[in-house]
């Protein structure tokens, strides 16, 4: 990506990204060629090979069509005992990539090369702090209905990305959200229960902070709406925002340090983190 520029974020769509629930992964279907190639070559069928992996002939005629990604514990495993030389790992990194619908994956990338995370949010708790049960019950109120298989894909994709929390060097990490988000129970009671003890649990670590802006504010600098400032090792940061299954990554550095003000203003606006985490658990209290 090039300086004094805008882009949409995605893979083939020059004006914008495609709609979150338009299929097309061309890196599953490479892979899952590759794959039936090497099994017909090694003389396996496809219960033998998945006996062998731990898997069910099912699961591998989906990584096969290209319909479900593997784990990367899947890929390892199956280059060695296909005796593919590497061919399999090869496409690992972008297994990975592809795990995530189009509009996000180049922010997937940006997120796993972070120094510097800045999320402020409007609607629902921040993919990267969601529970399993929370990204779960989200994912099953998108309007197309997504199917169950890529429900879970897109749930064990989510969780995957909070490795980001135990990654050393650690990165600095700030969340503020709208207090609505705190108390709108999606999923449930018991599901805002959990995400609430999550927050809870994150917002203790030493290179997290989680800020909450109240509704009783007079003055607040996130009225245009919810976005990311992301900061990598050299020092570039890029924006991202998202809205009905597109996104937009603003990459101009006018634009970029401008965003980044915004948003310290917002944090000084906001009750600190530790009110925050006692506002919290006050609601926990309520609940």
């Amino acid at each position: 990506m090039t300086q004094d520029e805008t882009v949409a974020v995605g893979t083939d769509a020059p004006s914008g990204t495609r709609p979150d629930g338009e299929q097309g992964n061309g890196v599953a279907v490479a892979f899952g060629r590759q794959l039936k190639l090497l099994r017909v070559r090694a003389g396996l069928d496809r219960a033998e090979f998945g006996q062998r992996m731990g898997y069910a002939a099912q699961s591998v005629a989906s990584f096969e069509q290209g319909r479900r990604i593997p784990q990367p514990a899947f890929v390892d495993k199956a280059d060695r005992l296909l005796e593919a030389g590497g061919l399999l790992v090869a496409l690992k990194e972008e297994l990975a990539r592809s795990q995530y619908p189009a509009f996000f994956r180049d922010m997937a990338r940006l997120e796993a090369e972070a120094v510097e995370l800045c999320a402020y949010d409007t609607h629902m708790i921040k993919g990267l702090l969601q529970t399993e049960e929370y990204t779960r019950a989200v994912l099953a109120m998108r309007r197309p209905l997504l199917d169950e298989e890529t429900i879970e894909q897109r749930v064990a994709a989510r969780l995957a990305r909070q490795e980001i929390f135990s990654r050393w060097p650690a990165p600095l990490i700030s969340f503020v959200m709208e207090e609505p988000i705190l108390r709108r129970p999606l999923g449930g009671k018991d599901v805002l229960r959990g995400q609430l003890e999550q927050l809870l649990h994150f917002g203790r670590f030493r290179n997290v902070e989680i800020q909450m802006m109240p509704l009783d504010r007079d003055d607040n600098a996130g009225v245009d709406g919810a976005f990311t400032v992301v900061t990598r090792r050299d020092g570039e940061k890029f924006v991202y925002m998202e809205a009905q299954g597109r996104s937009n990554l603003l990459t101009d550095r006018d634009e970029t340090r401008l965003a980044a003000a915004r948003y310290g203003i917002i944090r000084s606006q906001a009750l600190s983190p530790g009110e925050t985490l006692r506002f919290i658990e006050k609601l926990l209290g309520e609940l």
